[in-house]
């Protein structure tokens, strides 16, 4: 169902993620990298409330946005290349997931760009809908796979633009390269992939059910006018 404007679940979502923002605010291991990662969790939310607001979203696609985001915030506090997550699974569960994957160095940046497709596909979706209302469902999710691939693209060229004003051990903590050559095209690729991947899903699973998209804006008001006439 889509929904304009915001309700006590959409607040106590927003809640969450701000424990989560104080918690992750307490001791980050390099200050001035977090508070840039941070202006990215400012600029993405202020985006999302404007299109809550303006043309509405499903409080699905509204709670994966915010797991992106709160993704992105344990990143931060870590700068990215030293989350813990594998010392987490060892001790919760025993699993050692990087000897298991044969990794070398730490994985949860690719995750971010990974989660970066698959998380933000719904909203994106909806925007593209409303803009484009006669848009074939294929189409639609082209649109939405390219719109990942360039916004990732962009961010990468940002974040190199970021680095070079850096000394090389801050541009390296904030970049999180960790030595790979290849990283930004890797992160690109995944965000790509996640898309693509939920986006066919989303496509398939919508066939079968013979799910009927979703009316924009723009479409319900023709319908209430077309209502109205004699």
């Amino acid at each position: 169902m889509i929904e304009h404007q915001l309700n006590i679940k959409h607040w106590v979502a927003l809640a969450v993620l701000t424990i989560a923002v104080i918690i992750a605010s307490i001791h980050p291991l390099e200050f001035e990298a977090y508070l840039l990662h941070q202006a990215g969790t400012v600029f993405m939310l202020v985006l999302l409330l404007f299109t809550q607001k303006k043309i509405g979203m499903s409080f699905y696609s509204f709670v994966l946005y915010l797991i992106f985001l709160l993704i992105h915030i344990i990143g931060a506090h870590y700068l990215y290349s030293y989350v813990p997550y594998n010392e987490w699974l060892i001790q919760l569960f025993n699993f050692d997931l990087n000897q298991s994957m044969g990794w070398s160095r730490n994985m949860y940046d690719r995750l971010v760009h990974l989660a970066c497709g698959v998380l933000l596909y719904p909203v994106l979706l909806r925007l593209f809908h409303v803009w484009l209302p006669g848009a074939k469902p294929f189409m639609l999710f082209l649109l939405v796979v390219q719109f990942i691939m360039a916004t990732s693209l962009i961010y990468e060229w940002l974040e190199w633009l970021i680095a070079i004003g850096l000394s090389p051990e801050e541009a390296e903590n904030y970049n999180g390269q960790q030595g790979d050559m290849w990283d930004a095209h890797k992160d690109m690729l995944l965000a790509t992939v996640g898309a693509a991947g939920y986006g066919l899903l989303d496509l398939c699973y919508k066939s079968l059910a013979k799910i009927p998209q979703p009316e924009s804006d723009h479409t319900s008001k023709d319908s209430i006018q077309a209502n109205r006439e004699p």
